[in-house]
């Protein structure tokens, strides 16, 4: 177990780096900082000549590879970090200076645990892409087939590791404190980085992530998923179908190809609703840079590690809320968060209905091409202080992809809106779900497993009937022992430090 004076120098060297691009302001200004905190974070930039401007991105570049991840797991949490840190964080590009070639195919060949000519006739030593976890080869192999091999970074492992039992540290210290922190869980923002790295650590789960993303898209012909080499894929070297197409994100060259640009972002965003409402299972980083456009207007996807899911039941509350906002049924809205365990029960379902009808009213009375669903979920979770409503993840992650796909589409097409083209799939998703039919073939499917177990649950029905909830559970977290100090000088420095390393953006509030 690490010392907590090594956990402390780790977070002081990471503090002040922070300190140094003002990205420690948000905590001095934000009223929900403790009063040491927010003194030792004036003392944490002193002598040091602050930005006007708080520049995060630059900040966890500087700090390292496992800061840049944790950053880009912060942009989507803008109810934790606000709106202008999240903008800034979404510059985070990931991209490195290369590791040599030689390096890497030592990596390679360790890896296959073969000599690599054995698997490939020729791999391009420039890679085409270095990010901070990988970096990516063209490469041909045996049989003439073109593909991208990705390979992790030598020594990665490690360093996540370490970075990651630190922030585990300094969050348990921050939601310690109680209060704004406590409601914000930061222990389970940084349970679900360390999910995310966990998979992009081990590409045979990415590779695993790919594959089951394809199947789910069968119904999408328009949407690829490129084929995974599986006989060249190991924990640590990732074999994919090369994709020869154009990114999204050069409109130019999309229309100078021939490509029409409206069902590119039609077939973007009813690929997104698939994987999000109708399979529980969406890919969480659709950017521009992630998505490329195929002969026949078709779209392909690349990098898979950071995936959602969603289960049924959560799927079957988000598309209703969805429908209610725009049909202006706040009353369900609200019914639907209390009936989920969003909002504590103590809350007037009245009151949250009216807190509701002030996020859609305003989005009622836009034309079509000027609403967007982005907005009006940002809004939506804009409210979840004032009702003590717990952070949902899994909701935030869908949002902030929704947001993403919303900006790429409307890139592509100006006059579309994700609503315009998501409210058929919705409306229809729902009437199968919810629908007579549905209903009865749940109810008979249900009934008939209950009798099944019927003997177990007579004898143990606490433990196989927990509280339903409706929140998916949070996973477990390590025991983490929280440092207890006096007030004053010693107080600070702890706080300090915990909230001043990668953990520092979960109280960036602006």
């Amino acid at each position: 177990m690490t010392a907590p004076a090594v956990h402390l120098w780790r977070l002081l060297k990471w503090g002040r780096t922070l300190a140094r691009h003002g990205a420690l302001r948000g905590i001095e200004r934000d009223r929900n900082t403790p009063a040491p905190v927010r003194r030792l974070a004036r003392v944490a930039r002193f002598g040091a000549r602050v930005p006007t401007v708080p520049r995060y991105a630059d900040a966890l570049q500087a700090i390292g590879p496992a800061a840049i991840k944790l950053g880009q797991t912060l942009a989507t949490r803008p109810d934790l970090i606000g709106e202008e840190a999240t903008h800034d964080l979404m510059r985070l590009q990931d991209a490195l200076p290369p590791v040599p070639f030689a390096i890497i195919r030592d990596a390679m060949e360790a890896s296959f645990g073969r000599p690599l000519d054995t698997l490939f006739s020729e791999i391009e030593e420039v890679p085409i892409g270095a990010a901070s976890i990988a970096q990516v080869h063209r490469a041909t192999t045996l049989d003439g087939k073109r593909v991208a091999v990705k390979v992790l970074r030598p020594g990665i492992e490690a360093e996540f590791a370490r970075a990651i039992d630190t922030y585990e540290w300094a969050a348990a210290q921050v939601e310690g404190m109680g209060g704004e922190a406590s409601r914000l869980r930061p222990r389970l923002v940084i349970e679900t980085f360390k999910r995310w790295t966990a998979r992009e650590l081990d590409l045979r789960r990415e590779a695993a992530s790919a594959s089951e993303l394809s199947e789910s898209m069968e119904a999408e012909p328009d949407f690829t998923i490129p084929a995974i080499d599986w006989q060249r894929t190991t924990g640590r070297v990732m074999t994919l179908e090369w994709i020869d197409g154009i990114k999204l994100s050069d409109r130019d060259a999309l229309i100078a190809a021939g490509h029409d640009t409206e069902k590119l972002a039609h077939t973007l965003v009813r690929a997104f609703l698939r994987q999000a409402i109708s399979e529980g299972f969406f890919h969480a980083d659709m950017h521009q840079g992630n998505l490329f456009a195929l002969p026949g207007d078709r779209i392909a996807a690349i990098d898979f590690g950071i995936m959602g899911r969603i289960d049924r039941r959560a799927r079957v509350w988000l598309a209703e809320i969805l429908y209610g906002l725009i049909t202006g049924n706040y009353r369900r809205v609200a019914e639907i968060h209390f009936e989920a365990g969003y909002v504590p029960p103590h809350h007037n379902v009245a009151e949250f209905a009216t807190a509701l009808r002030a996020v859609g009213e305003p989005m009622r009375g836009l034309p079509v091409k000027d609403m967007s669903v982005g907005m009006m979920l940002d809004s939506l979770f804009n409210i979840t202080r004032d009702f003590d409503m717990q952070t949902q993840p899994h909701l935030l992650l869908l949002q902030k992809t929704m947001v993403m796909v919303e900006g790429v589409a409307t890139r592509l097409h100006p006059d579309i809106n994700l609503w315009d083209s998501a409210a058929p799939f919705v409306r229809e998703w729902i009437r199968t779900e919810l629908g007579p039919e549905a209903f009865l073939a749940d109810r008979i499917s249900e009934d008939l497993k209950t009798i099944a177990r019927l003997p177990k649950l007579l004898r143990n029905i606490e433990r196989h009937f927990p509280d339903p909830g409706g929140a998916p559970p949070a996973p477990p977290l390590r025991e983490i022992q929280v440092v207890r100090v006096g007030g004053g000088w010693r107080y600070g420095v702890v706080a300090i430090l915990a909230a001043g390393a990668g953990i520092a953006a979960t109280l960036l509030l602006a």
